[in-house]
């Protein structure tokens, strides 16, 4: 059995693979009337787009979006939406040449063993982070709603390599954060460390190596008791969303691993009003106690892993043949994916915020009129 669906009321389905004629996404639990700004989804999709620098694969995809169903006069129907891109620029001879060598760091043998060798190895298949663009179109229809309310999920590049961005920004002008973000090629802050990520990323791509580094998100105006306790809390619903995108290897919310090494005085959030409303003073726990939000801003941090297609020569195994042999991929790779996954954790984490909300009956299906 293979789970390629998301969410309760807003609820996505995946589908398509790296090298196949399309990707794409269908989604259930879209209101009515919502109007269907295409420039905002086609510009997150932009966000996430290889062959734009030297910085990313190569890979040469126009990503413009085509909507199949659930839209009429510019409007969602209340119907499950269809969206499609189509794969353009596909190169597969390199992967036909290698279709026996199982990549290094690669779901190659798993799948195989899975799947009894029937998987689309073309371009990782439905291993890849291509099948994202999927995530991105609905994450683009989850910011649209959730805009509505005041509710703006933000990513930006925290770290790559050992360069490290540790500087605590205010939420409360979210568009200059936005706009410093989007003058930086590597989607950070602090435009000092965007060159060292810069110098980062263009030094292990001269090895022929790749390298990580994580992604912080923050979310603003969650109201409060949103979530549940135990196995549907917030932080496991986010999670989830987390690791379905291709390359997350860890997550961490707040003041995350740092806690396992604080007292108790130390860490608890103190409680207070300000300006007639109840908040804590400061926010290690990242915005959720017992899986419900506590009305602070959402605060999570995702770790991203060194793209595994590297140029190095690495030694592996021809499965075909059981013998060890030495590797050395061609094609196109991205030296890393930090930059373009910055998008992808904002589509996610829209998503899961828009369904927690719609199951929580805090916005009203019928209208999206804002109840809380």
């Amino acid at each position: 059995m293979t789970d390629n669906s998301f969410g309760t009321i807003f609820r996505i389905t995946s589908f398509g693979e790296s090298h196949g004629r399309i990707v794409g996404v269908v989604i259930d639990g879209v209101p009515p009337g919502l109007n269907i700004d295409k420039n905002f989804i086609q510009n997150e999709l932009n966000k996430r787009r290889p062959g734009l620098s030297n910085l990313t694969s190569s890979r040469m995809e126009p990503d413009e979006f085509e909507i199949l169903s659930g839209v009429f006069n510019n409007s969602t129907t209340g119907a499950p939406l269809s969206i499609i891109v189509r794969n353009e620029d596909v190169k597969s001879f390199h992967y036909e040449k290698i279709k026996d060598i199982i990549r290094p760091s690669h779901a190659d043998y798993p799948a195989y063993v899975k799947y009894k060798g029937f998987a689309d190895y073309r371009g990782s298949g439905r291993f890849s982070g291509r099948i994202t663009v999927g995530y991105v179109i609905a994450g683009a229809l989850a910011k649209m709603i959730l805009k509505d309310y005041g509710i703006i999920p933000f990513a930006y590049t925290k770290s790559i390599g050992n360069v490290w961005d540790n500087q605590q920004y205010s939420c409360e002008n979210m568009n200059k954060l936005i706009a410093l973000r989007d003058s930086s090629p590597v989607n950070a802050l602090n435009l000092v460390l965007s060159n060292e990520m810069i110098n980062e990323i263009e030094t292990v791509k001269k090895e022929n190596d790749s390298i990580g580094g994580t992604i912080k998100c923050i979310i603003n105006n969650v109201p409060p008791g949103i979530g549940s306790p135990i196995f549907g809390s917030l932080e496991s619903n986010i999670s989830k969303a987390m690791f379905s995108i291709p390359a997350i290897k860890g997550i961490e919310f707040g003041i995350g691993f740092k806690a396992a090494s604080m007292r108790g005085s130390e860490h608890n959030d103190p409680w207070i009003i300000y300006q007639n409303k109840i908040i804590t003073s400061k926010n290690d726990a990242g915005g959720i106690i017992g899986g419900l939000s506590t009305g602070m801003p959402i605060e999570f941090t995702v770790a991203v892993k060194p793209t595994a297609s590297i140029g190095k020569v690495q030694k592996t195994i021809n499965i075909k043949v059981m013998k060890g042999v030495d590797l050395k991929l061609e094609g196109r790779h991205d030296p890393c994916i930090v930059p373009r996954a910055v998008v992808i954790v904002e589509a996610m984490a829209a998503i899961v915020i828009l369904d927690e909300l719609l199951k929580s009956g805090k916005i009203n299906t019928s209208n999206c009129k804002e109840v809380f």
